[in-house]
């Protein structure tokens, strides 16, 4: 079994335990069937930063702070659905994967469950909070751009695989869109809305930016 068929599994595992917790009638077989549909989106080709990889490093971020969350649940679901339709040609991925989540979930959730996960999907389109008081959404808003605040040569990485998502765009086209997107993050107050995340991942998370925005205009 390849590394990357083991992340699949184990990611597999980790959706049918929250599902089953937060879903009461649905069975083995619903719940397999489920993820393995996910799974089918997140290996697109077109992928090569939102797959399951991108799933199993939001993960390890979980496991750090699943204590904190006060629907954890909850907080996963949104996580495995997130990104579920992600096509870089389009710029509604978010709201599509929202719809998405809504449609594959509603038979096995309540609808107050259903709106919480369409509510943090959709945070992520432009990862500012509705609320400042929902902490479930600080948090899982900074657990997907914690790849921000990792050392340069992860972050270079991620870098790199954004770019190959984005082939199609011509380089100068691309680089002038990047800088702003980046530009348009460290002209927040904060990158981070937890404490949590602010006090470790922060200082580093400006200093990548900042250097990519430096080599995109040296470029």
């Amino acid at each position: 079994m390849t590394g990357r068929s083991e992340s699949s599994a184990n990611l597999g595992k980790r959706f049918e335990q929250h599902l089953f917790t937060m879903g009461s009638n649905v069975s083995p077989a619903v719940a397999q069937a489920l993820w393995q549909n996910i799974a089918t989106h997140y290996n697109e080709p077109v992928r090569a930063y939102h797959n399951l990889a991108h799933l199993q490093q939001l993960f390890i971020q979980f496991e750090q702070v699943k204590n904190h969350l006060k629907q954890p649940h909850i907080i996963a679901l949104a996580f495995f659905y997130h990104d579920v339709i992600y096509n870089p040609l389009r710029t509604d991925n978010e709201l599509k994967s929202a719809e998405y989540a809504i449609k594959k979930l509603s038979p096995h959730l309540t609808a107050e469950q259903c709106q919480r996960i369409y509510q943090l999907i959709m945070m992520t389109a432009d990862h500012q909070l509705d609320d400042a008081r929902d902490s479930d959404g600080a948090f899982l808003l900074d657990m997907d751009l914690s790849i921000l605040g990792t050392d340069w040569l992860e972050y270079k990485k991620y870098a790199q695989a954004i770019r190959q998502e984005y082939a199609h765009v011509p380089l100068a086209d691309y680089q002038a869109g990047r800088a702003k997107v980046l530009t348009g993050l460290r002209d927040r107050p904060r990158l981070y809305l937890t404490d949590y995340y602010y006090q470790r991942l922060e200082k580093q998370a400006r200093e990548n930016t900042k250097h990519e925005v430096n080599l995109l205009h040296a470029a």
